[in-house]
């Protein structure tokens, strides 16, 4: 894709309008009061101007994350965003229930993802499973759970590309 037919994507989608987004925290401690990644997204959907059509947060059980992937207010989201559980340990299962329901995986996401983390935590970034991709009319983002991980995907991938992200969907 060209320069200018990438922007010019990117101004047609910001013309759309504000988009809706499902908030997921996978945890099996975390509660509305702890879950610094939940508020810090709602804040920063809100301040870009869009809408948070649903909040859950949900033990790392699978059926517990496709009940809230499920869920009327979810489906009505243009985007998904879900943040836990994306690590190596016999817990982490979210990874496993999105990668189930995508039907277009955007490897770079995941790639760039740790590309980046690699600058915060080195070697480490190695164990995340993020990933993103597109799932019956909505684009799907699941990053790890830490503060730091939530943020750097927020600032660097997703905030960015959002209205983009929506708009390629009704293509």
């Amino acid at each position: 894709m060209t320069e200018s037919a990438s922007h010019q994507h990117k101004k047609m989608a910001t013309e759309k309008g504000a988009i809706e987004v499902a908030i997921i925290t996978v945890s099996d401690t975390r509660t509305p009061e702890t879950d610094v990644n939940g508020r810090f997204l709602q804040q920063e959907i809100e301040n870009a101007g869009h809408k948070v059509a649903a909040y859950f947060i949900v033990k790392d059980e699978p059926a517990e994350v496709e009940a809230a992937l499920d869920s009327q207010d979810t489906k009505s989201a243009q985007i998904v965003l879900l943040n836990g559980g994306t690590g190596i340990s016999s817990r982490d299962r979210t990874f496993d229930v999105v990668e189930r329901r995508l039907q277009k995986v955007l490897p770079g996401f995941g790639e760039i993802f740790r590309m980046l983390s690699w600058e915060q935590v080195g070697a480490s970034a190695i164990l995340s499973r993020a990933v993103a991709g597109v799932a019956h009319g909505q684009f799907i983002v699941s990053t790890p759970g830490s503060p730091a991980a939530v943020k750097l995907a927020w600032e660097k991938l997703i905030k960015s590309e959002m209205q983009h992200f929506a708009w390629e969907l009704t293509r």
